[in-house]
């Protein structure tokens, strides 16, 4: 059932392991936002599974605990791509033409700022300024910070990614051929 919401199999077995850390925590009220907490720190965002985990054992609804969660601005609802790309829209990134990096960013991997690419590789948020001023507008993809974007550089970003992934791909079938 848990596949059928979306979920791989990590993130199953970091819910099972969650379900069972949930003896050892009272089911009380005053513990919904730690547990939210926990649960975003072993999956990066709160599933529906979850949701109903957490409401199951504080003897909520789920409507309530995901009030509760949106209420919130540190509680993501969608998966983090493998690749997350923070677009800075700090006052000088801003000047500078950081929406226009972050919507070159939006049509070029066909999702909206929020949202993860359907095979997980990408993701997309804005963020409040990264303290890079000088390098505006800034984008991050992972850790590694790019300065001075242009729209022409969000290509060679997602293009360096693919190619990666087929390279591991590649590598992956020639030893399985071994």
């Amino acid at each position: 059932m848990l596949m059928e919401m979306g979920l791989d199999r990590e993130e199953i077995a970091a819910l099972a392991t969650i379900r069972s850390e949930l003896k050892e925590i009272p089911a009380q009220r005053r513990y919904l936002i730690p547990l939210l907490q926990r649960v975003q720190q072993a999956l990066s965002y709160l599933p529906q599974a979850a949701i109903q985990l957490v409401a199951q054992h504080l003897h909520l609804s789920p409507s309530e605990v995901y009030g509760v969660a949106t209420f919130y601005n540190q509680f993501r609802f969608t998966p983090p791509g493998r690749h997350p790309v923070r677009v800075c829209m700090g006052t000088a990134c801003h000047v500078k033409g950081g929406d226009i990096i972050l919507e070159h960013f939006e049509r070029k991997l066909e999702i909206k700022e929020g949202e993860t690419t359907p095979d997980r590789e990408f993701s997309i948020e804005r963020v409040a300024c990264v303290g890079c001023c000088a390098l505006a507008p800034v984008a991050l993809m992972g850790d590694a910070l790019h300065g001075h974007m242009m729209t022409g550089k969000v290509e060679g970003l997602i293009l360096r990614v693919q190619i990666e992934k087929e390279k591991a791909r590649r590598e992956m079938g020639d030893r399985d051929e071994r």
